[in-house]
């Protein structure tokens, strides 16, 4: 595994591990420094921790991690991820609770894919569908208030 981080993270990987409870999301993307701004305004994220390597973002009770490609050098996923333009084909990543208006507002303002509108959908949830520098699907949503 390569990294470019210069000294220590904000705390041992091992001792990270062991706070991780229940599902966690580690997204692969080519640049953290570029995939910053998506989480942040776009989705509203708290930036935990960044460096040129990890960054950790949360939202209300959600906590996922992105780790950069060159962190995957030696793993098995790193031929396929040099191949792939987009990435996540076929899953969306949902965060619960951000306002879609919001976000796509955000989406459209930095320059990212709306791939479908602030909608209010048959299941009760109002949702947009913003595609991220990396091509990873997310979808920010609220219930609709009756």
């Amino acid at each position: 595994m390569t990294k470019k981080r210069t000294g220590d993270a904000w705390m041992p990987a091992p001792k990270y591990a062991q706070t991780l409870k229940g599902l966690t999301i580690n997204l692969l993307v080519r640049d953290i420094a570029l995939a910053l701004p998506f989480h942040r305004q776009v989705l509203g994220a708290t930036l935990v921790y960044s460096d040129p390597d990890i960054a950790v973002f949360r939202f209300q009770d959600a906590e996922w991690m992105l780790h950069a490609d060159h962190t995957y050098d030696g793993h098995p996923l790193h031929a396929a991820l040099t191949r792939s333009q987009s990435r996540g084909v076929g899953a969306e990543l949902r965060l619960h609770g951000r306002d879609p208006d919001a976000a796509e507002s955000e989406a459209r303002r930095l320059g990212f894919e709306v791939l479908e509108a602030s909608t209010d959908k048959a299941h009760g949830l109002r949702e947009a569908f913003l595609r991220d520098a990396d091509g990873y699907v997310w979808v920010p949503d609220v219930p609709l208030t009756q």
